[in-house]
């Protein structure tokens, strides 16, 4: 009997000296167990915001600069895995996420307005089937997936279960320019061998009316219909390597044309002005992780590009009013970088070294831009969307599947806009039930 779980989320479970491998394998793990396999993840997240939180405070630094704190407390995911090995090498596996709590709504009576009713939003949120695919396994170097998958480009959609990563909440570079977590819904190619594991994929293609001037291309990925239009198609690989235990590099990346990718597809005619727009999108990324000696370091590098922008920007801009897409202008490129290294101090403490407790003492360095323009566009107001992040805190693990997070953060802006200081703590978990 095979367990359809990942060594990914084992590997952070168990923190070994092993190096992570992909959360492509998020709800596939062949080791025994039963056919059946219940698991998950979730976080808790309190934090206090020393800046102020008004929408226009980049328009006017001055104005806000001086405004009081606030604070906000959240369920960034809570996530259920559900897995069957059906035999024969015919496997399935689904992740079902909450974000925010989810959503609610509810008809209410309003007895002050004449007994009309109402539809009232309780909350806001959303509710995401992250994967769901069937998987048949011909041997450890073949794979084939079909569904609704994860798009493993960049470190933290390839690694972004709570116990991958050091602060609160995901890092801010990738998961401010690229959809976090990014999937799908196509076709997957994956297998090992030896020290390398590879993956492509085939999946619905990105909507470049979706992208916008703060976060690039990370909307691009949404529908607002009951279907995902596929009148494009993107391609993605993924490659890892490992040369010793502990240690792992990887590489991927995204292409695609983003352009007449909506429904009803109206910009596309013969003698219509955007006719000869593609968006194609290219993202390129490169990740390592190390654990070893105590140590936790990670790192990775992305860059990005959208072509025909200028005439992009001209159609977004002139859509409909009543458009359900971005109406922002995007940038041609976008890049994050970042790195973060952590140790464990309990290691020199047998006690605590027996008792598999661990307490990590780290810090992280981040640069992004989500917005850099052809020189014929124009800038973001006082260029806010630049961007350099300093973070250091602790992680301290009870026992391997909880960790309690406590960090301080210092988001740096051009100036004039004002720096943005926060407190944040949370609690966060990885398990299995069956």
């Amino acid at each position: 009997m095979r367990r359809i779980f990942s060594l990914t989320i084992l590997c952070a479970i168990t923190l070994s000296t092993q190096a992570q491998e992909s959360t492509a394998d998020s709800v596939m793990n062949h080791v025994g167990g039963n056919r059946l396999s219940v698991g998950g993840y979730g976080e808790v997240a309190l934090s206090r915001n020393f800046y102020s939180d008004n929408q226009y405070r980049y328009r006017n630094p001055a104005k806000y600069k001086d405004d009081p704190s606030n604070g906000r407390f959240d369920i960034p995911h809570a996530v259920i895995y559900l897995g069957y090995d059906f035999g024969k090498g015919w496997t399935m596996g689904t992740e079902i996420e909450l974000e925010h709590t989810g959503t609610g709504s509810a008809i209410e009576i309003e007895t002050d307005e004449g007994g009309e009713y109402e539809h009232e939003i309780e909350k806001g949120g959303e509710v995401e089937l992250e994967q769901f695919w069937l998987q048949k396994t011909f041997s450890r170097a073949a794979n084939v997936r079909v569904g609704h998958i994860i798009v493993p480009v960049g470190l933290n959609n390839a690694h972004h279960e709570p116990l991958q990563f050091f602060t609160v909440y995901r890092p801010e570079g990738e998961n401010t320019i690229l959809p976090s977590t990014w999937h799908d819904t196509g076709v997957s190619f994956w297998g090992k061998s030896g020290k390398l594991r590879y993956e492509v994929l085939m999946v619905a293609g990105l909507n470049a009316l979706q992208y916008s001037r703060d976060n690039w291309i990370k909307g691009g990925n949404k529908s607002a219909y009951e279907f995902k239009p596929a009148n494009k198609y993107g391609f993605a690989a993924r490659l890892d390597y490992q040369p010793i235990a502990g240690l792992r590099f990887g590489l991927s990346g995204y292409y695609g044309q983003a352009m007449h990718n909506t429904s009803p597809n109206e910009m596309e005619g013969e003698g219509k002005t955007y006719d000869q727009v593609k968006a194609n999108t290219l993202v390129g990324s490169a990740d390592l992780t190390l654990k070893r000696w105590n140590w936790i370091v990670r790192g990775q590098v992305d860059y990005g590009y959208v072509s025909d922008t200028p005439l992009l920007n001209q159609a977004k801009i002139n859509q409909r009013g009543t458009s359900p897409y971005n109406k922002t202008y995007v940038g041609k490129n976008a890049y994050t970088a970042g790195i973060e290294a952590g140790y464990d101090v309990f290691s020199q403490i047998p006690s605590l070294r027996r008792d598999r407790q661990k307490l990590y003492v780290f810090g992280r360095y981040e640069q992004y831009d989500s917005y850099l323009p052809e020189h014929t566009q124009p800038k973001a107001t006082n260029d806010y969307t630049k961007r350099t992040n300093f973070v250091c805190g602790v992680n301290y693990y009870p026992i391997p599947q909880i960790v309690i997070k406590a960090d301080y953060s210092l988001r740096k802006l051009q100036r004039p806009c004002n720096d943005e200081p926060s407190i944040n703590i949370g609690i966060a978990y990885e398990g299995f039930f069956l």
